[in-house]
């Protein structure tokens, strides 16, 4: 039968980095690739455990380290996605998304993206 799927929508901000196995690699941030393509997963996790320690440490508000540093096209609202319902992300993604709590921040996820870290904020 089909897979139940959580209802109802979550609104999540999340900071991606991309690497060189990454589904796109290319961002507003980096257009040719240059960063992203010499980046291996390891190197995206590592950056990215860097800057949960900043946020989490108070030196960097989320919506500053996605404006920053993400390589999502979210970055220019600080990682905002707005609602979206489980359906319309990828599953790696919606999976941690919804298993947030509100102010919640999740593991780092990996999914065809990337690496990301999601904020959830409703």
């Amino acid at each position: 039968g089909k897979r139940h799927v959580p209802e109802g929508k979550v609104q999540c901000s999340h900071v991606l980095i991309k690497h060189k196995d990454s589904r796109k690699t290319s961002s507003k941030r980096d257009p040719d690739g240059i960063e992203i393509k010499k980046r291996t997963k390891e190197e995206a996790r590592a950056m990215l455990e860097g800057y949960v320690k900043d946020y989490k440490s108070g030196e960097i508000s989320f919506e500053e380290l996605a404006r920053k540093v993400s390589d999502c096209s979210s970055a220019a609202k600080g990682g905002d996605l707005g609602f979206f319902e489980y359906t319309k992300m990828q599953p790696k993604f919606s999976k941690a998304a919804f298993a947030l709590n509100v102010d919640g921040l999740s593991e780092l996820v990996e999914t065809d993206s990337g690496v990301h870290i999601i904020l959830r904020k409703a």
